[in-house]
């Protein structure tokens, strides 16, 4: 056991060393880094030249041998330190010495597919539709219970299908800053739906709604669209409980100093990967506790009231957080 043990910490500490060596080469050639989450470095991106440090480089091999690297600003990204230092135009001697430390990859480039979305030819507005069918009423009750009221269908082009795959149910497009849709979601409106939810075969990797967002304020970031329309002010809903990499890099790029995470309490461990990051990008990051109630179902005046009791997150409380898991 002792032979194991020992083993195993001169493993650990080979690491480390290389680990080290690795960082003050790449410093020698991209300038001193600045040291961000999980022993990560960011530094100037030799692509874009953006003047803060938004080039970040993850020093520790992952699961698949690589090191990735990832530009918040231009969107540049790799997984061999070796392409970036060659791009940075590093000496022959320095890439021959990076050579010791971490493997070269050989890329493919893949081209790109684009999906051009409609939504659904049966789809009507519930604004605008002359037809006044039990369907209609059924939507526009459900839409009733959930604190949906007829300026926001008319704001979100909230609409419905009676025919099609998405029969019986709402439609809620996003738009994109330009006002071009980028994604909808379907939400059954009958009691006992089979299929809850439809969702087009696009990207999700989008910013919803981004039209209606002020990047100069304070931002919150909720799960669903019915939250973001509940929350009313600034709301971006991931469509789900993870921050896309175009929204992650919009915010990072952002002047946006004060964000909220709204998650539900089954997404904690996300929740607080995603502050870490915020945080490590010198954002002002406040973790709402929902208090097992989505945004949607407290309503307007109730999260207001939610936000405004929170404080900002420190490492302390986010390590606390974390151990409490």
């Amino acid at each position: 056991m002792k032979i194991l043990w020992k083993l195993k910490y001169i493993n650990v500490y080979y690491i480390v060393m290389v680990n080290q060596l690795l960082v003050t080469l790449v410093n020698s050639v991209l300038g001193t880094g600045k040291q961000t989450a999980r022993g990560n470095m960011a530094y100037t991106c030799p692509h874009c030249n953006h003047h803060k440090p938004k080039l970040e480089i993850n020093f520790t091999e992952n699961k698949e041998g690589n090191n990735p690297w990832h530009c918040w600003v231009c969107d540049k990204k790799g997984k061999s330190i070796l392409q970036l230092l060659r791009k940075a135009g590093a000496s022959q001697d320095k890439i021959t010495e990076a050579k010791t430390y971490v493997k070269d990859v050989t890329y493919t480039t893949k081209e790109k597919v684009v999906n051009v979305l409609k939504l659904p030819s049966e789809y009507m507005r519930l604004d605008q539709s002359d037809n006044n069918s039990i369907i209609k009423r059924h939507a526009l009750a459900y839409l009733k219970r959930r604190d949906i009221s007829m300026t926001d269908i008319s704001k979100y082009n909230i609409g419905y299908c009676e025919e099609g795959l998405y029969k019986n149910m709402i439609i809620l497009p996003t738009y994109d800053k330009d006002g071009s849709i980028n994604y909808y979601t379907a939400r059954s409106f009958e009691k006992d739906a089979f299929v809850k939810y439809r969702n087009p075969q696009v990207s999700r990797d989008i910013i919803p709604n981004e039209h209606f967002i002020n990047w100069n304020l304070p931002i919150i970031l909720c799960e669903g669209l019915f939250d973001a329309m509940a929350i009313k002010r600034n709301a971006i809903p991931l469509l789900g409980k993870n921050i896309q990499s175009n929204l992650m890099k919009k915010i990072v790029t952002s002047v946006v100093d004060k964000i909220y995470i709204a998650l539900d309490r089954d997404a904690i461990k996300q929740a607080l990967k995603f502050c870490e990051k915020l945080m490590a990008e010198g954002k002002e990051v406040y973790l709402v506790d929902l208090q097992d109630k989505d945004p949607s179902e407290m309503g307007f005046k109730n999260f207001t009231k939610l936000i405004q009791k929170t404080v900002p997150l420190t490492y302390y409380n986010l390590m606390e957080q974390k151990l409490s898991i």
